[in-house]
């Protein structure tokens, strides 16, 4: 595999975000150019693409604001899932988390896609709650969470 890093993206790159988000979700979940711009716009909005080689391969993006974080998005595209690019996100959205000041972290999960689940117990994440019918097609979505420790 080439070499692999997580690049931190911002406003200019909404258009490169939002062509990766729409190879990775359902039509009703796909967040256009124009969303991805207004949300990388957003106070305490941070987003990182991983690049393998010289192409994105997928982002993750995030709001850390009053001491706690969400992941918002996570994808990763078809070609280059199950070699650990995931995982590299996860872990870049957390460090920058804590640097941004996050006690906590959340995220909400398809109850549907267990391999995104796996990724983020292993990650180290925990059930919290759950939202009935929360995606578009009606899907229930498990809150999770993770406390962080900083480095003081």
């Amino acid at each position: 595999m080439p070499a692999v890093d997580v690049q931190c993206v911002g406003v200019s790159h909404a258009q490169v975000l939002a062509r990766l988000h729409m190879q990775c979700f359902a039509t009703q979940e796909q967040w256009d150019t124009a969303a991805m711009a207004s949300l990388l716009g957003s106070t305490g909005v941070l987003a990182g693409v991983v690049v393998v080689g010289a192409e994105p391969a997928g982002f993750v993006m995030l709001r850390c604001v009053a001491g706690e974080a969400e992941i918002l998005t996570l994808c990763v595209l078809p070609e280059y899932r199950r070699q650990g690019l995931a995982a590299q996100l996860v872990a870049w959205g957390l460090g920058r988390s804590a640097e941004q000041g996050a006690d906590m972290v959340f995220l909400e999960v398809s109850v549907g896609n267990p391999a995104a689940q796996e990724l983020y117990v292993q990650a180290g994440f925990e059930q919290k709650g759950l939202r009935r019918g929360y995606y578009p097609d009606g899907s229930d979505a498990l809150v999770l969470g993770r406390v962080l420790v900083r480095a003081e």
